[in-house]
């Protein structure tokens, strides 16, 4: 996601022709009983004291008085990890068993892949030193949301509440999200469904996607969310990207205009009721780009004016208010082929950020294996 700026934002289509039962139907091997072990049964009882059995609606937070409204603040126990605190040892093996054929799909791109990059952001500088007859290292010095990146909550405070959780700026980190984050990932291929459906997206406009479009993908699908997995959203804006020639792309930085998810109080029902552990999607800034471009100037305003700034820029209620991680510029193209392919649409997700004391954000270093 980019700087914080301010910015100025289909129906009917055909019906997809009917398919077989999903590979996935039926008794699901993903959510199947693990047997007895002492060390599981250990793990179960200490991620239960760290997570409530049953989550408050999103309707139903904040869940103490004083707390801001609409925010998931002191739901779970580690106030530095948020949402992800919701994958625990029954969640891990729900996504190793997704893992069934033995296909890998990289979700990074190239650190040097968005060229020039976008927001003003730094290229990366990349040095090899040492003899050319002899060893070498190499130094590496890069924006670290300047290609694929997880956003940490030190990326972005909510303007009257802070930082979620309300800990100090200092407080939060990316070393929060050290221990990994492995379990179930789902892909919703929104911009193939509509394709499909007779109402492409337009990629490069900040065309916004609502909840309904993500429920419409999960029906088309006929996959299902679970608690603590990985969303990823595919819009296809990086396939758009890929055909760009250096004159595109330099407009592109120049004038980013992106699709993305609509802020809304549906939007953000949608990602805490599925109880999803992290969001990320294929495209710069999760939400439409710029800012606010799905709504009108009057409409800002009178937004802001009412407190309401999170249905203007999400990433205040995803990020600061809700808890929940979100990631920008992931590579799905690959695994959105592969899914549509074979009609499965979850995979084993691992993700290994970088260890930075204090950072604000790292690349995801993330595979999804099916």
């Amino acid at each position: 996601m980019g700087p914080v700026g301010r910015g100025p934002s289909e129906p009917g289509g055909h019906a997809r022709a009917a398919r077989g039962p999903s590979r996935a139907a039926g008794a699901d091997p993903t959510t199947a009983p693990r047997a007895a072990d002492p060390w599981l049964a250990q793990r179960r009882v200490e991620h239960a004291d760290r997570v409530p059995t049953e989550l408050p609606s999103y309707d139903g937070l904040p869940i103490h008085e004083g707390l801001p409204p609409r925010s998931g603040w002191g739901v779970f126990a580690d106030q530095r990890r948020g949402a992800l605190e919701l994958i625990g040892p029954d969640e891990v093996a729900a996504g190793l068993n997704c893992a069934r054929d033995g296909e890998v799909h990289r979700l990074d791109l190239d650190l040097a892949a968005i060229e020039p990059p976008l927001f003003g952001r730094a290229p990366l500088r990349h040095d090899v030193l040492g003899d050319v007859s002899g060893s070498h290292d190499d130094e590496l010095a890069f924006n670290t949301q300047s290609s694929t990146q997880w956003d940490g909550f030190r990326h972005i405070a909510h303007p009257t509440h802070g930082h979620f959780g309300g800990l100090d700026d200092e407080a939060h980190g990316i070393d929060a999200l050290a221990g990994g984050i492995v379990g179930r990932g789902v892909v919703l291929d929104v911009g193939r469904v509509r394709e499909r459906r007779g109402r492409p997206l337009a990629v490069d406009a900040p065309t916004a996607i609502d909840a309904g479009d993500l429920e419409e993908a999960m029906a088309d699908e006929r996959v299902t969310l679970r608690r603590g997995d990985v969303l990823c959203v595919r819009t296809g804006w990086l396939s758009w990207y890929r055909e760009l020639d250096d004159e595109g792309r330099r407009a592109c930085a120049g004038d980013l205009r992106c699709c993305g998810l609509r802020p809304s109080d549906e939007l953000y029902a949608f990602l805490w009721d599925h109880h999803v552990a992290a969001v990320c999607a294929d495209t710069p800034a999760l939400e439409p780009w710029p800012i606010g471009s799905h709504l009108d100037r009057p409409q800002r305003r009178a937004l802001r004016e009412a407190g309401r700034v999170d249905l203007v820029f999400g990433h205040y209620a995803i990020l600061a208010l809700l808890g929940i991680p979100i990631g920008e510029l992931f590579d799905l193209d690959g695994w959105a082929s592969a899914a549509d392919r074979d009609e499965r649409y979850d995979a084993l997700f691992v993700s290994a950020p970088l260890i930075v004391r204090g950072g604000v954000a790292s690349p995801p270093n993330a595979l999804a294996i099916r």
